[in-house]
């Protein structure tokens, strides 16, 4: 689909929104937060920064939370959609490291395909590996909610004056943002502009069987689609 057709899809239908930067493998509070709402916009064309969500995240092992990170580089002077893999050799170190810590996982045969969808593909850019990824797992999960990137709204201004830009182009009446943009959110621009602000608290979630123990909830959301299968919506959104 072109931009301007995605662009036409956006309609005043979409009232709760939520803009984040894309993740690798994101936790399960990730895909809670895009369930809590109608349209969930990928915030890629900002700064790229290292050692963070971007690039990596933890799986478990015997030795405990493990992180796998995509090498992506140290250069701070890109934005993250931007930022370019052009040694793919890292996808399939990280299904090995995969298999070799869920090989016993209850549903680990029945993840084959899932592995072979992010892993068997020749995307080297890093916000088209993650989007592509966190829109195929929010499928899985059984979750509604439509996508958009920043990028096609072309909407200019800096930091919390951008966000509201943004949501006015969507005709959002609530924006959910995540709680650690309490720090440096100008919350009056909301108020001014007629849109609801509301931080996302994410709450205590069940705990499950992982493959080692002790359990460790922050842990990529492919741990529990490893270890429950097809229960893993009841252990985010209701009593398993």
């Amino acid at each position: 689909m072109n931009k301007d057709g995605e662009k036409a899809n956006l309609s005043k239908v979409d009232h709760r929104v939520a803009i984040l930067q894309s993740n690798y493998l994101p936790w399960r509070g990730y895909f809670d937060l895009i369930h809590d709402v109608d349209l969930f916009i990928f915030y890629d064309d900002v700064q790229y920064t290292h050692s963070d969500w971007r690039h990596r995240n933890k799986l478990m092992t015997r030795d405990g939370p493990r992180w796998l990170s995509i090498p992506a580089g140290h250069d701070l002077k890109r934005l993250i959609c931007e930022v370019e893999i052009p040694d793919q050799s890292w996808k399939q170190q990280h299904r090995r490291i995969i298999e070799q810590n869920y090989r016993n996982a209850p549903f680990f045969k029945e993840s084959e395909p899932l592995l072979d969808f992010l892993y068997e593909n020749a995307l080297t850019n890093l916000s088209d590996y993650n989007q592509r990824a966190i829109k195929y797992l929010s499928g899985i999960l059984g979750i509604q909610t439509k996508f958009s990137d920043s990028r096609l709204l072309a909407v200019d201004g800096r930091k919390t004056e951008r966000l509201v830009g943004i949501l006015e182009k969507v005709g959002a009446t609530k924006y959910i943002s995540g709680p650690s943009a309490r720090s440096y959110i100008e919350e009056p621009m909301f108020a001014e502009a007629g849109i609801e602000l509301a931080y996302k608290e994410y709450p205590v979630y069940p705990a499950y069987q992982q493959c080692f123990s002790p359990f460790s909830p922050l842990v990529t959301v492919l741990d529990l689609l490893l270890c429950v299968g097809p229960q893993a919506p009841a252990y985010i959104w209701g009593k398993p």
